[in-house]
């Protein structure tokens, strides 16, 4: 029988930055056993009142009662003590160690590195998210490295377990698996708050739910007694807009891969294997796959980041750009989102017109070698406005916004760069539900005005709802691209484990696609 006290009482939270309240008199009462989700906007103060919870912020006035005595919780070493996990939005990992020696980072006592990586294997096969202990991070993929994040906070048991965003890059099957896990954990006395802004997730897995706004608890709600649209109207506090892709003619190829095959150096990495694909102004194509498949070497190919072997196995606006650098393809009229933020997408420390400047030099902020602060600071006032991204100011550096008003100005900056050709990876990634659809139909309105986009995304239902045609990577092979009235989501989950139906994964034109469907 589980207690009936409380396992964590919060009173009259109240965090404040120079700008902004991040929280604003926020209380909130989680039972043992309890999976108790925190719901909001981005920039509505989840993950700093988590933060709070988990020693990393101090608060600047409420109270903590923490199984009924009152605490304050100066440090994550010392939530840890107490028994209180999290798992962060954003990885807070060392690339350049193994999985075991991150973990070993976290943990307040000594470890026998043998031991530690036998406990790692065991814990992550029984919770059906494997990783190799000896495996260095920086070669795994951002799904990978959220096992591993998971991982590291189930090995300490804790009592109350945070998680921001668990399954954000997790495969349909893995979250299958994590809600096993999380649902066993409940049922022994963890309790868990949970933030997601996938709202089938919350109704599904969560108990209760505390809704935030604007700083502000605005509402609560019992998420299985609730609809998707009823949830997100307590969040925005208004209707869901809906993506609206009207049918669009489409005109000349503006990428083309041809047999494009790729060693990966990385010996945890996936190389590509004869990819073929093509794709016209005016469409979007989109690439489902679980992570791990070969999206990062894809990115990095397409990108520039990587070359290929031969120039023509890529061409961009009909000139062969394979032996090409980044800066030479976007001088072409590509536009880049990779599916990493922080390090990739944007530099933390550097303000948010700074980072306009480091993909949009050629858009008018630099003109005689010299920049123009007035022009990067126009063009970012107009993506923040455009995509309402809460930040202060565009002087504001990019570290100090949320996830998702991150991901925000990120694809924001790159679809306001006038792109003939615009590659996206994991357009939503822990994006709320609002936001989420202002990005998507970003997407789509630049694809009716002739834009050609590739859309690399984990998210099934965001590509059946922006594509035009889908295809599946699956151990760096693409399977033919077809038409969304020619398939469904269980065809291309069935492609998504490499079965393509007997059918070469090359060529993915049309007319591949009505044989691989015939």
């Amino acid at each position: 029988m589980l207690p009936s006290q409380p396992r964590l009482v919060l009173t009259g939270i109240t965090k404040r930055y120079p700008g902004v309240v991040a929280n604003d008199d926020v209380s909130l009462s989680v039972m043992p056993g309890e999976i108790h989700a925190l719901l909001g906007e981005n920039g509505a103060g989840k993950s700093t009142l988590m933060k709070i919870v988990y020693g990393v912020t101090k608060p600047d006035a409420g109270t903590i009662l923490w199984n009924g005595t009152y605490e304050s919780i100066t440090s994550p070493a010392q939530a840890r003590r107490m028994g209180i996990g999290m798992v962060f939005q954003h990885f807070s990992l060392f690339e350049t160690l193994t999985v075991w020696q991150n973990i070993a980072l976290a943990l307040d006592e000594k470890v026998v590195p043998a031991e530690l990586a036998a406990k790692i294997t065991e814990v992550s096969t029984k919770y059906g998210l494997p990783i190799d202990p000896y495996r260095l991070v920086h070669s795994m993929s951002v799904g990978e490295r959220q096992r591993v994040e998971i991982v590291r906070c189930l090995l300490q048991e804790p009592q109350l377990l945070i998680m921001d965003e668990p399954t954000s890059v997790l495969t349909p099957q893995a979250v299958r698996i994590l809600f096993q896990t999380l649902r066993r954990l409940a049922a022994e006395g963890c309790s868990i708050l949970y933030i997601s802004h996938k709202l089938d997730e919350i109704r599904e897995l969560c108990d209760s739910a505390t809704v935030l706004r604007g700083g502000k608890v605005s509402g609560h709600a019992i998420p299985r007694e609730e609809t998707n649209a009823s949830l997100a109207k307590l969040m925005i506090g208004g209707e869901l807009a809906e993506c609206h892709l009207e049918p669009m003619q489409t005109a000349e190829v503006r990428l083309e891969l041809n047999k494009l095959s790729i060693v990966s150096p990385d010996p945890f990495g996936t190389s590509l294997k004869d990819i073929s694909l093509s794709i016209r102004s005016g469409e979007i194509l989109g690439i489902a796959g679980v992570s791990g498949n070969g999206q990062k070497e894809l990115m990095a190919a397409l990108s520039g980041e990587r070359l290929s072997a031969k120039g023509d196995m890529i061409t961009l606006m009909g000139q062969a750009v394979g032996n090409l650098n980044p800066a030479q393809r976007r001088a072409l009229g590509l536009t880049f989102v990779p599916e990493e933020r922080l390090g990739r997408g944007a530099v933390p420390p550097m303000s948010l017109s700074y980072n306009a400047l480091l993909t949009g030099a050629r858009r008018g902020m630099v003109g005689r070698g010299m920049i123009r602060p007035g022009a990067m600071k126009i063009f970012s006032k107009d993506v923040i406005k455009r995509f309402t991204v809460k930040c202060n100011n565009e002087e504001s550096a990019a570290s100090s916004l949320s996830g998702g008003n991150l991901q925000k100005f990120i694809v924001g900056r790159e679809t306001m760069l006038a792109p003939k050709m615009m590659i996206v990876a994991q357009p939503t990634w822990g994006v709320d539900v609002g936001a989420a659809q202002l990005i998507r139909q970003a997407l789509i309105d630049l694809r009716n005005q002739g834009v050609a986009l590739l859309v690399i995304s984990e998210e099934l239902d965001e590509l059946f709802e922006i594509s035009d045609r889908i295809a599946v990577i699956a151990e760096g092979r693409v399977s033919p691209a077809v038409k969304l009235a020619d398939t469904s989501i269980e065809q291309i989950g069935v492609w998504m484990s490499g079965n393509f139906g007997g059918h070469a994964a090359a060529g993915n034109d049309d007319a591949a696609a009505e044989v691989a469907l015939a």
